[in-house]
């Protein structure tokens, strides 16, 4: 019988700070599309980037990881600077959003191609979907070896059919490759009013 997969992430998280990660570029640089209100969940969270970053806006956010040594140093450090959101161990595999829960759903580096459809439905009427993730066409080595973890050429695209696609970009082997967003695609995709 194999450890369990959280095992992993604990170890990763133990010793790494928290509050010092930048959010997601796709998050970052789409800001301006988040609502002014609403509920926001950080699917696999690690140390919560995109969390603090939702909840610094005034989003009511939701981080979920299956490290709980991630969700309890993410909880502690927004305790004490006084940013409201609540962080929870969950296994999304396995717990997956309820349908129509969420405003915005923020997804960075982690890929699981069965939960796609279950973040597609947690959405509310004109929720968004923020999505970055690594891809097999890399310049180094960020990310993981598996292609089972790596999306193959514009298939970031295909995962959520039934969102509107608001910005996308995956620019692969092109140009000058110590420029622009290398070894991963992101999506920011809109739920149907």
């Amino acid at each position: 019988m194999g450890e369990h997969p959280a095992h992993k992430w604990n170890l990763r998280y133990r010793d790494a700070p928290v509050g010092q990660a930048e959010p997601a570029q796709a998050l970052v640089q789409f800001a301006h599309l988040l609502p002014v209100a609403g509920t926001a969940i950080d699917v696999a969270c690690g140390l919560g980037a995109n969390a603090l970053f939702l909840a610094r806006r005034g989003l009511q956010t939701l981080a979920w990881d299956l490290s709980e040594v991630a969700v309890a140093k993410l909880q502690d450090f927004a305790r004490t600077q006084g940013i409201p959101l609540s962080a929870e161990a969950r296994d999304v595999l396995a717990h997956p959003p309820p349908p129509a829960s969420a405003d915005v759903i923020v997804v960075s580096r982690f890929l699981d191609r069965p939960l796609a459809p279950r973040l597609e439905q947690a959405l509310r009427p004109g929720g968004i979907l923020f999505y970055q993730t690594f891809t097999r066409e890399k310049v180094g080595s960020a990310g993981p070896i598996s292609p089972e973890f790596l999306l193959g050429r514009n298939e970031l695209l295909h995962l959520f059919p039934n969102l509107r696609v608001v910005a996308y970009r995956e620019e692969g082997l092109i140009g000058d490759l110590t420029q622009g967003l290398r070894n991963e695609a992101l999506l920011v995709a809109q739920q149907p009013a």
